[in-house]
């Protein structure tokens, strides 16, 4: 497996991964992502963050199956005294189910880690759904602490987790990083 920069080319390949998980995600009882009326801006987002050198795709045998995105800190949720500029924000990760039990989140969460700290940011930070207690409990244990839970009325995320940079749950497994000409 290997991680590489995503081109405009993959923001369809993107979709068809988070649809797969929006399935998986009803068929587990998660009421996450469960209106294809977001499919649309989350598109557009996702486009803008490929062009913006934000998004990342873990291929295997040429094949995606997962991704990530190294987002700026969404002000819903971290605000100045959480000092944001000391953390890489973690979005939109989505592995694939042929990748289920392989525990690539954790590596992509490790990998984020090694950004963050090729930064000097001594925090990686994510928010997640705030009803998902299964995705919580994920990421719990992956390390992250929660931080607190916002709840703006306009957004269904809010759940916040941080974890130290130099935190590195799956040494066994590295992610390598790829150059990728865009």
């Amino acid at each position: 497996m290997m991680i590489r920069l995503a081109s405009p080319a993959d923001a369809d390949t993107l979709m068809a991964l988070r649809i797969e998980a929006e399935q998986w995600l009803a068929s587990a009882g998660v009421d996450q992502w469960r209106d294809p009326a977001t499919r649309t801006p989350a598109l557009k987002k996702w486009q803008a963050d490929i062009a913006a050198g934000r998004t990342w795709v873990v291929e295997d045998r040429g094949d995606a199956i997962a991704t990530v995105t190294l987002a700026p800190p969404d002000r819903d949720f971290w605000n100045a005294n959480d000092q944001p500029e000391n953390a890489v924000y973690v979005a939109k990760l989505i592995t694939a189910r042929s990748a289920q039990g392989k525990n690539l989140g954790g590596q992509l969460l490790d990998w984020v880690g090694s950004q963050a700290q090729q930064q000097g940011k001594p925090w990686i930070r994510l928010d997640c759904w705030r009803t998902n207690s299964k995705l919580q409990k994920f990421y719990t244990g992956e390390g992250f602490q929660h931080v607190r839970t916002e709840a703006p009325p306009h957004r269904l995320s809010g759940w916040l987790g941080q974890r130290a940079s130099s935190v590195v749950r799956h040494p066994e497994s590295l992610l390598k990083s790829v150059a990728y000409a865009r």
